[in-house]
């Protein structure tokens, strides 16, 4: 074996360094992404845009603007990472991608000592995912680019970690708070986080399915180092193919290398084959370095050099390509045309200012309203808009309302899905209509007042209005009784009066989305008559 140990030690030392300065940007970009994360709130500021992580993601902006057809400029900032690409390669995933970093840090099963870990041909499969999602996009369907891992990630934390979270603190806080003793210290922890961390965004069942996907996803370690990254990502399968022209390579002296094969080893791509002189593919190299410092001769380096023929790449078949497209023509069929995966649902109530076609062409269902929304009223959708509607945006008033002085969910959005309207505006676009139910509404159906919806109803000029009539209540006394009437053009649906309803379970009073409420006013006539 040729002696190579001053090459060795230099080649090893800069490796280190540049290896260990990589676990310092994966530490620090995450902690920007949860600082941006958590910053994400009514009223909260943050020192960069608080969605540059989806402006950088470039196949959440190419699939934005396929399916809506429009130029979004703050989704172009992803051509810069495209553009790194090219020079550095697929460093975003190995260096900057926040899942990458935390599968990073989630246990894996390691090859064992001699056997192959290539990625092999199920490395494919997520060009086809990329496919389906580009595709799907371009017939108008955004359903796919739940798969995105920033997406993915973020809505994971907002939706269901961080609601699950506060609701397990919050109950904690309540029973230690009945220990008077306790009760300063509780009072100073809650007003320490409640607002940044602590949100009032309830814990539902969608966020159960949403910390199984996400498990899942980390699971998928137990079967290979970066499993998500190597087979199903969409993502990482669009900067593999432009990393396939990086001019940032891997290099091996095979005159100097011992073939011990613990290069391929230590790669958690898999992107090193033993087979072709320990080379490793553009397609899959995140330029993680960990092969350069496992190499006991130093003989791997990462520089520049020119695109040359020896690089594999991805060349779908004929019938691969017509496959994909089936899948894509019958699955957005399927979505457009069917009532199971399209619901038209009386209580669809959207967000102010939205159009239903625009949301389903722009939302990338990242959960940035969710997260800000201050009542947590605004709620993923799990069934409610139908399988196209999927983690969508949706008003539950039952959980919590519109607030008449907010309008954070447009200005938080980072591709337009739901309009960025000034407060004046968004008072007054309508969402959705209020009807009563007479069967339940107390002083329809038991003769006891209750004029709570009246109340709260935030509309100036009130869109909620008694109606005062003389009545014989049980014990034979002659009362006032007011009854609440909606004024149906007054009426915005911002569900407060719903969330508000004093009644257990089902409210008196309940918003449907715009053209959808039943056409009933006379009977409130006909019940007062019954009393």
């Amino acid at each position: 074996m040729a002696d190579n140990g001053p090459d060795k030690k230099r080649v090893s030392t800069g490796s280190r360094r540049w290896r260990r300065a990589r676990q310092v940007v994966q530490v620090l970009a995450l902690l920007l992404f949860f600082y941006l994360l958590l910053g994400t709130r009514q009223a909260g500021t943050t020192a960069l845009p608080h969605d540059i992580f989806f402006r950088l993601d470039p196949l959440v902006g190419i699939s934005t603007m396929l399916a809506s057809r429009q130029w979004v400029p703050a989704l172009a900032v992803g051509g810069v990472t495209l553009l790194l690409t090219l020079v550095l390669g697929r460093f975003w995933c190995g260096w900057l991608c926040p899942l990458g970093t935390i599968l990073d840090w989630t246990p894996a099963r390691r090859p064992r000592r001699g056997r192959s870990d290539t990625a092999g041909h199920w490395k494919y499969v997520k060009y086809l995912v990329l496919s389906i999602t580009l595709l799907s996009a371009a017939l108008g369907s955004l359903t796919i680019l739940v798969l995105d891992p920033i997406t993915l990630l973020f809505r994971t934390v907002s939706n269901a970690l961080l609601p699950a979270f506060s609701t397990v603190v919050t109950t904690v806080e309540g029973w230690l708070y009945r220990m008077e003793p306790l009760q300063p210290a509780v009072e100073w922890l809650d007003g320490l986080v409640r607002g940044w961390l602590l949100t009032e965004q309830a814990f539902f069942i969608p966020g159960l399915l949403l910390i199984a996907v996400f498990t899942g996803v980390l699971a998928l370690n137990a079967i290979r180092r970066r499993f998500w990254c190597r087979y199903l990502c969409p993502l990482g399968a669009l900067l593999g193919l432009f990393s396939r022209f990086a001019w940032l390579r891997h290099f091996v002296d095979e005159g100097k290398c011992t073939s011990c094969r613990r290069c391929a080893l230590s790669c958690p791509m898999g992107a090193i084959d033993p087979e072709r002189g320990f080379a490793a593919s553009a397609a899959e190299c995140t330029v993680c370095l960990d092969c350069a410092e496992a190499c006991p001769a130093g003989v791997i380096a990462f520089r520049g050099q020119k695109v040359h023929h020896a690089i594999p790449h991805f060349q779908p078949s004929r019938r691969q390509l017509f496959a994909s497209l089936g899948v894509v023509a019958i699955g957005t069929a399927l979505l457009k045309t069917t009532t199971f995966f399209r619901s038209k649902n009386p209580m669809l109530v959207r967000p102010p200012g939205v159009q239903e076609e625009e949301l389903l062409s722009k939302c990338v269902r990242c959960g940035e309203c969710t997260r800000v929304c201050p009542t947590g009223g605004l709620q993923p959708s799990l069934t409610t808009a139908g399988w196209e509607g999927l983690w969508t945006p949706v008003l539950v008033s039952r959980f919590g309302y519109c607030d008449y002085s907010c309008n954070s969910c447009g200005q938080v959005c980072p591709t337009g899905a739901i309009p960025r309207l000034p407060l004046d505006v968004k008072r007054l676009a309508v969402i959705g209509l209020a009807v009563i139910d007479e069967e339940r509404c107390l002083p329809y159906a038991e003769g006891k007042p209750c004029i709570v919806c009246e109340e709260m109803c935030p509309v100036p000029e009130k869109a909620i209005q008694l109606d005062e009539e003389s009545v014989v209540n049980e014990h034979g006394e002659t009362v006032i009784l007011q009854y609440p009437r909606v004024i149906r053009h007054l009426c915005i649906g911002c569900g407060i009066c719903e969330y508000q309803c004093p009644l257990e379970g089902e409210a008196a009073i309940r918003v449907y989305a715009p053209g959808e409420a039943p056409p009933h006013e006379q009977p409130q006539q006909r019940r007062r008559g019954q009393q």
